[in-house]
């Protein structure tokens, strides 16, 4: 399969890992395998999943992948970019020079760092690892307007807002935790059947409310960490998502199971009518037991940041 010479249509890839908490060294590892296999494919952009480089879940050890942004995942990113003349993008922990971590969306090529976006708002324990960002996440790459935006973010209607009718793709990812398995099983597995469906239809729904086609990778496999806060301990598993969708909400290509693998697709770049969004915060409702953690994991994490995870800023030289 080579790359399509219409200029109207990229040939994208989207890609699935399972990511070992907080090993940067075999995260990247696994994602230069699944690129290459991608570029073979054909792929002219390749979409990594949020957090590529370290998983998310609330351990110290994915505290403490964080890097700054001319650290050794960013430099890998460049490399493979240069070597195979593609655009990727994916996120990762980021320590900035002010001292704060962000979860930072880079788009890649070989020329370097095309754009940056940094999630806006952290999703529940993700608090506990870095701050948010403002920015509005649509970088121009050689006249396509692209838009970075990653996990629940395609679930708020203040992305829709920012991205609808404004970008011609949007290039993302996530790393979308399962609702555990606790008592009342019965409760919890009704709680989770939604939380999974929700995960599974949030990149077609945001491509109708953004009017964009989306490129969406994602984590699957098992993942387990103490709750925030909380005399409670998580296990469950990521929600694999990974495909590409046009404008409209079509599926072109989507992972057909949870292993690790590239789902690759010849993507027409025509923007539709945006869908207008519900006039609600969220897209579609989290449920019970994910809300309550937006606010309780929220609170307790914040906390833990200060404490453990903000540093003092970066001198400058000559300042």
């Amino acid at each position: 399969m080579g790359k399509t010479d219409r200029p109207d249509v990229r040939r994208v890839a989207a890609v699935q890992m399972q990511a070992v908490l907080g090993d940067v060294d075999a995260n990247l590892a696994q994602a230069e395998r699944l690129v290459s296999e991608a570029v073979r494919e054909g792929a002219e952009w390749v979409a990594l999943p949020e957090f590529f480089t370290s998983g998310v879940a609330f351990l110290p050890e994915v505290a403490a992948a964080a890097q700054p942004v001319d650290g050794s995942a960013v430099r890998a990113m460049q490399e493979w970019a240069a070597a195979h003349d593609v655009l990727l993008s994916g996120s990762l922990l980021v320590r900035d020079a002010d001292g704060e971590v962000r979860n930072a969306v880079l788009l890649v090529d070989r020329t370097g760092i095309r754009g940056r976006h940094d999630k806006d708002l952290p999703t529940m324990w993700e608090n506990a690892l870095y701050v948010g960002g403002s920015d509005d996440g649509v970088v121009s790459v050689d006249g396509t307007a692209v838009g970075l935006a990653v996990c629940w973010e395609l679930t708020r209607r203040q992305t829709v807002t920012r991205l609808a009718g404004r970008v011609d793709v949007v290039l993302g990812g996530s790393g979308w935790w399962t609702v555990p398995r606790w008592q009342p099983r019965r409760v919890f597995d009704a709680w989770d059947a939604a939380n999974t469906t929700r995960a599974a239809e949030a990149p077609a729904r945001f491509a109708r409310h953004v009017g964009a086609p989306v490129v969406h990778a994602s984590h699957s496999g098992e993942v387990s960490c103490p709750m925030p806060g909380l005399p409670l301990h998580y296990r469950g598993r990521y929600v694999p998502a990974t495909g590409v969708w046009t404008a409209d909400g079509g599926a072109l290509a989507v992972a057909p199971g949870p292993d690790p693998q590239v789902v690759v697709a010849d993507l027409p770049l025509r923007r539709s009518a945006p869908v207008p969004p519900p006039d609600s915060y969220w897209l579609t409702p989290p449920g019970p037991l994910p809300l309550f953690a937006w606010h309780q994991q929220r609170w307790h994490g914040r906390r833990w940041y200060a404490r453990h995870q903000r540093s003092a800023p970066v001198p400058v030289p000559g300042a």
